[in-house]
């Protein structure tokens, strides 16, 4: 029986910090014949169904072996991925098949589970670090790790991580970028993102257009670098924007997510003048909504190179004309300021 989208609870409350995922599961056989359960989530927002797995699964030439293939899923083709295999477990014989159908990085693919559980609310401050032999033994592909019932640990895997080292992530526009524009600034931007496959995309399209990128890898480091820069504008004399001209946020991140970032640079009075973009591999327009709720400039689903220095131009350039506009306007007051201190000398 599907579980449809439609049917999960309702989004939480923006920039509340808090996510719902899905738990799943995966049982290993391990040498001495006992079983492991591995407790693994993905968050909702990227879930379209949970669906048993079809018996239509057509196997295709080339193919790594961790894609069990593809399969018609509501008159849409989807690649069927099989975790275990990815995973390197060797399976029970009556473990339970299971599809999570999700979308994101503007494609759908199934994955092949041995049991949907249950949806779980929790607050992104609650994920943690991987333990280093949990993060090896999953080769690198753990968003963070949280403690949930009983001490036992649930896995959040970084599934554009898995789909990159399976040569599925599509970078739209990156050949075309030198061709794009006739002029170019330099811009420094700081990207937010937990995935370092999706930090190392997005540093290579901003890279090869000229601009310099200081990464951070959730909003809370995000915040401290932000911070940083204006304590050193200050001491300078300068303004945060002669440091720091855009902020490039991805939404889902341990520790605090991008909305939440975003609400707390849009609420500082000194560092609201910076333009946020939310650049997610979320594709639901409700994450839209929710990027324009928190003060987000502008969205955009991940990873297209011409749209992101398209809006990265337009963005800013519209900043700048504000930046440009108070500068006159200080430097205007500044002067008043000092003419009216001069009349009373006199």
């Amino acid at each position: 029986m599907a579980r449809k989208k439609e049917l999960l609870p309702k989004v939480l409350e923006t920039g509340a910090n808090e996510l719902e995922i899905i738990d799943f599961r995966m049982y290993e056989v391990l040498p001495d014949g006992s079983l492991y359960e591995w407790i693994l989530g993905v968050n909702v927002a990227k879930v379209k169904e949970v669906i048993m797995k079809p018996n239509n699964i057509v196997k295709s030439p080339g193919m790594p072996p961790e894609l069990e293939g593809i399969a018609k899923i509501r008159d849409e083709i989807v690649p069927i991925m099989n975790l275990a295999k990815w995973m390197k477990i060797k399976e029970p014989p009556n473990a339970g098949k299971y599809v999570i159908v999700m979308e994101f990085l503007r494609e759908t693919v199934g994955v092949i589970v041995h049991n949907a559980t249950r949806i779980r609310r929790i607050k992104w401050s609650d994920i943690k670090k991987p333990p280093k032999s949990i993060y090896e033994r999953l080769g690198g592909k753990v968003i963070g790790v949280i403690t949930i019932e009983d001490d036992k640990l649930l896995l959040l895997l970084d599934f554009e991580g898995i789909l990159d080292e399976l040569g599925m992530i599509k970078i739209f526009g990156i050949d075309e970028l030198s061709r794009f524009h006739e002029t170019k600034e330099s811009y420094t931007i700081l990207i937010l993102d937990d995935s370092s496959v999706a930090r190392r995309i997005i540093r290579q399209i901003l890279e090869k257009e000229g601009h310099k990128v200081i990464e951070a890898e959730s909003g809370i480091d995000g915040l401290k670098i932000l911070e940083e820069l204006l304590q050193k504008a200050k001491a300078t004399g300068k303004d945060i924007t002669d440091y720091i001209q855009c902020v490039i946020s991805d939404i889902e991140m341990p520790g605090m997510d991008g909305l939440t970032f975003t609400k707390k640079v849009k609420e500082h009075p000194e560092l609201s003048k910076l333009p946020v973009i939310i650049n997610t591999s979320l594709s639901d327009a409700s994450n839209v909504t929710k990027a324009k709720m928190v003060g987000a400039d502008a969205h955009l689903v991940k990873f297209d190179a011409k749209d992101l220095i398209a809006l990265l131009n337009k963005t800013v350039k519209e900043r700048k004309k504000e930046w440009q506009k108070n500068k006159e306007k200080d430097q205007e007051q500044k002067q008043e300021s000092e003419k009216k201190d001069k009349e009373k000398v006199k």
